[in-house]
């Protein structure tokens, strides 16, 4: 009876176990919760690890890489458009006028790559600077400008010429081929505007003012912040990034085809960043949640693609993304939500968002905690 009361363990000591286990087990779920998109992406790799023995093979990472590098290049500039209240759906054609644009420089007029780079990033911010005006200044429906965008850049691009532009040479090649220190040229760049884009958004005045702009114009406004200079800059961006991703893949491609370059590119960019939980209304999202989205697009193509899946069927597939997009941020906030006894995923407006908020959570955040007053003068911060 002695050794059997010493080998039993006190009710107390099992009861800590079961709240030990209980709160591992919610931990999990709670981590789960919070981090559907990343929970995704590790299991995609999995089974596509588990069904084709190329697919984490060096060369294979490699072609995610250069296959994401491009989306997510314009997928920042689009997801800081967004967070701002606005929209660019343009940026599928302004990404083919910028490839051929910097192809036909390079072939017919023997431009070095520097300056046929530069002349189309400036018609991708041009295109950018007519959106940003007729949306921000003259109050014009993003959804409507951009949309007509789309189909007027298409048409002056087959208007400069039908026919595909190829035969760049080493040099602007070089761009979408080359490497440095072993890595793609693509992704280098990819990695730097990632890097800059994240530490705007988290760590100056004018990140937090883009979540103001998105969660509160109005209020905003009255808080001494420019909601038309800051998103009109936004759209420049977006199209002169649109522009860059152009000639990223016509080097890559050796090749410009008019009339294909960029064709649904929109929508690619647009569902990594809805993916990547940044509200289509504005206000809220990260950029690792961006990267995330990316990530996921570009895993889910090449998964496809290694399995002999029809492009018709990966089209499906893209368009199933776009629309589960449009649920997973409700759904992550609800469970994490329900997990936490309640807590709401989302900083409420009026509380300042913490770095974390803003680069690896989704924050929104008061207008007025970026303003600062100085002997009663309203002042930006």
């Amino acid at each position: 009876m002695n050794d059997a009361a010493e080998t039993t363990p006190p009710r107390r000591m099992q009861g800590a176990d079961r709240r030990g286990a209980a709160l591992s087990i919610h931990g999990v779920s709670r981590f789960a919760a919070q981090n559907v998109l990343l929970v995704g992406l590790i299991g995609l790799s999995i089974f596509f690890g588990f069904k084709s023995p190329q697919f984490w093979t060096l060369t294979n990472i490699r072609s995610i890489g250069l296959t994401s590098a491009v989306l997510a290049i314009v997928a920042v500039a689009e997801a800081l458009l967004i967070l701002s209240g606005y929209v660019d759906l343009s940026i599928g054609s302004v990404l083919g006028l910028g490839g051929v644009v910097a192809g036909l420089l390079t072939v017919n007029h023997h431009a070095a790559p520097v300056i046929a780079v530069g002349v189309a990033l400036l018609v991708g911010a041009g295109i950018g600077a007519v959106n940003g005006w007729l949306c921000t200044y003259l109050g014009l429906s993003p959804l409507l400008v951009t949309l007509g965008a789309l189909t007027a850049v298409r048409g002056a691009t087959l208007l400069v010429t039908s026919l595909p532009v190829f035969g760049f040479g080493t040099a602007f090649d070089s761009l979408g081929v080359g490497t440095i220190a072993g890595i793609p040229v693509p992704v280098v760049i990819a990695a730097a505007i990632f890097a800059i884009g994240a530490l705007y958004l988290g760590l100056t005045p004018g990140g937090r003012h883009v979540y103001a702009i998105g969660v509160n114009p109005e209020a905003a406004y009255l808080s001494g912040i420019q909601i038309k200079r800051l998103p009109f800059t936004l759209f420049v961006l977006c199209g002169a990034a649109a522009a860059l991703g152009g000639v990223l893949f016509a080097a890559r491609l050796d090749s410009a085809p008019p009339g294909t370059l960029g064709v649904g590119f929109e929508l690619s960019v647009l569902t990594a960043v809805l993916l990547g939980g940044v509200a289509f209304e504005g206000g809220r999202g990260n950029m690792i949640g961006v990267l995330l989205g990316v990530l996921f697009l570009g895993v889910l193509q090449n998964g496809l693609t290694l399995l002999n899946v029809t492009d018709f069927w990966q089209q499906v597939a893209n368009g199933v993304a776009l629309v589960v997009a449009a649920g997973l941020s409700v759904l992550s906030t609800r469970a994490s939500g329900a997990l936490g006894g309640g807590r709401k995923n989302r900083t409420e407006v009026g509380s300042t968002p913490s770095l974390a908020d803003n680069t690896f959570g989704s924050g929104a955040m008061d207008p007025a905690s970026s303003v600062t007053t100085v002997g009663g003068a309203t002042t930006n911060g």
